[in-house]
């Protein structure tokens, strides 16, 4: 792999729309052959490169500490690991490395509905002026982290939880400490 190559940024969400659409294309053309020699090719380079994955894996977990934590915390790496049904980690502790990859918005794992395949989420209220961004924000942002981490998750329901009780500011006493 050229130094290039490595460098370029590939989302793996936008990389299978493009596939879809290319498929898609060939089956509107008319011709059901190509349409199945496309579909054919896919697949096996799909075969391909799962087996090779499934190769690296093995041959890392064999290595004393297992598979490394930065292969599993790379978006691409992981959204390939989920694509092939090889990633390690159970789905449950995808969306946790998914929502810690947006920590700034401070998302908790409420639950998940399997059916639906959506997963709510809490998000503390800012304080008001903070300028922590608002609950699309975060849900945008945990949409985005979720696609390459944790695909079954379809959708995303931020609630937004109440703050903690006021901090004691300077110069003030608290209600009943008199």
């Amino acid at each position: 792999m050229s130094a290039a190559t490595a460098a370029t940024p590939v989302n793996a969400e936008q990389t299978g729309r493009r596939v879809e659409e290319v498929l898609e294309r060939l089956t509107a053309s008319g011709d059901p052959a190509a349409a199945a020699a496309a579909e054919e090719l896919v697949r096996s380079l799909m075969d391909f490169y799962g087996a090779g994955l499934a190769r690296i894996l093995h041959l890392l977990s064999a290595a004393p500490g297992g598979p490394a934590a930065r292969l599993l915390g790379d978006e691409l790496v992981a959204s390939l690991l989920v694509l092939h049904d090889l990633h390690p980690e159970d789905r449950d502790a995808r969306i946790a490395r998914a929502l810690d990859s947006v920590r700034e918005h401070a998302l908790e794992m409420v639950d998940f509905d399997e059916g639906s395949g959506t997963l709510s989420l809490r998000a503390q209220e800012s304080g008001g002026g903070c300028g922590c961004g608002s609950g699309a924000d975060a849900r945008q942002a945990a949409e985005a982290a979720l696609a390459c981490f944790a695909p079954e998750v379809r959708a995303v329901d931020v609630r937004t939880a109440p703050a903690g009780p006021p901090l004691l500011q300077i110069g003030t006493v608290p209600k009943g400490a008199r």
